[in-house]
């Protein structure tokens, strides 16, 4: 039992940063309708950047996290203006084929910039062991679970009762109404690719600290990908929770079954989901008068 509960710890733990990445697809699929393919690598991008802005302006963890949030929503809103907004009024799959390019792009960009070797995230945070009853968790481990917990509810909040994500919930339903009624659209969007690279560098940074930060890194992105499936694609909570059902599903499947697991299972799961379910476990079923 004693090993079954720290196996599950370690699928929350994962399943925590794939439920915040996942929860960043499912802002800006829920706001604009686009499919962002580059979310790993705009996460990868924050991340970096946050490193480099912690080093080179010597600044402490707490200090750190606020400037991030801000270096972020300026990331989310360049790439916004620069490689979406042109966009406007182009089939989707167009816009799908931008986000991969701009994947590729940023990949190479970091590679260029920091170099292709791996090095820790440094930050001033003690590294603690934690004991729940028979599971051990160091505590960047248990800040990521907690750092998970806490963007859910915001992000249930802020879409819930803020003028502004009750916007992006109008947007979101009816392009058209939402111009009548005198809803900006396009600062709409950028407001969701702002808020989406926010939530996925917290993400970021959370992994980053646990692991290290490296050039692979925006794999994470293609890890999170079946929560994001799995909860529904307009659901940004209903993803965040299918982030933690891959996680645990994929520790439990590679601690009892076999290595290598982990990273297939999530595509196994959403399979099957998908010919259950073909708009996840949360989405709303489209529904069409023909």
């Amino acid at each position: 039992m004693d090993l079954f509960l720290n196996f599950a710890a370690s699928g929350l733990v994962i399943g925590s940063i794939y439920g915040i990445i996942a929860i960043a697809f499912a802002i800006i699929f829920k706001t604009t309708g686009v499919l962002n393919f580059a979310q790993g690598e705009v996460m990868m991008l924050v991340t970096y950047t946050s490193w480099s802005l912690g080093t080179e302006l010597t600044l402490p963890f707490y200090a750190l996290i606020p400037v991030s949030i801000v270096g972020a929503a300026l990331i989310g809103i360049i790439i916004e203006r620069l490689f979406i907004r042109p966009m406007t009024g182009q089939p989707a799959f167009s816009i799908v084929m931008v986000t991969i390019g701009l994947a590729v792009f940023l990949r190479s960009m970091i590679v260029m910039i920091w170099g292709p070797d791996a090095a820790a995230f440094d930050a001033s945070i003690k590294d603690d062991i934690v004991e729940i009853g028979p599971v051990i968790l160091f505590s960047e481990q248990l800040y990521a679970i907690l750092l998970f917990f806490v963007i859910s509810g915001v992000v249930f909040l802020f879409f819930r009762f803020t003028r502004i994500g009750v916007a992006m919930r109008a947007t979101a339903m009816d392009e058209t109404a939402a111009l009548l009624m005198g809803v900006d659209v396009r600062r709409i969007s950028s407001l969701a690719w702002a808020i989406s690279a926010v939530v996925s560098g917290l993400g970021g940074i959370a992994f980053a600290l646990m692991f290290s930060r490296a050039p692979d890194l925006w794999f994470e992105g293609l890890r999170s990908f079946p929560a994001t499936i799995l909860g529904g694609l307009d659901s940004p909570l209903g993803s965040g929770f299918g982030g933690l059902i891959i996680g645990v599903i994929g520790a439990l499947s590679e601690g009892y079954i076999g290595q290598g697991l982990k990273e297939i299972s999530g595509f196994f799961v959403i399979i099957i989901v998908l010919m259950i379910r073909p708009y996840g476990l949360f989405g709303d079923k489209d529904l069409e008068r023909v």
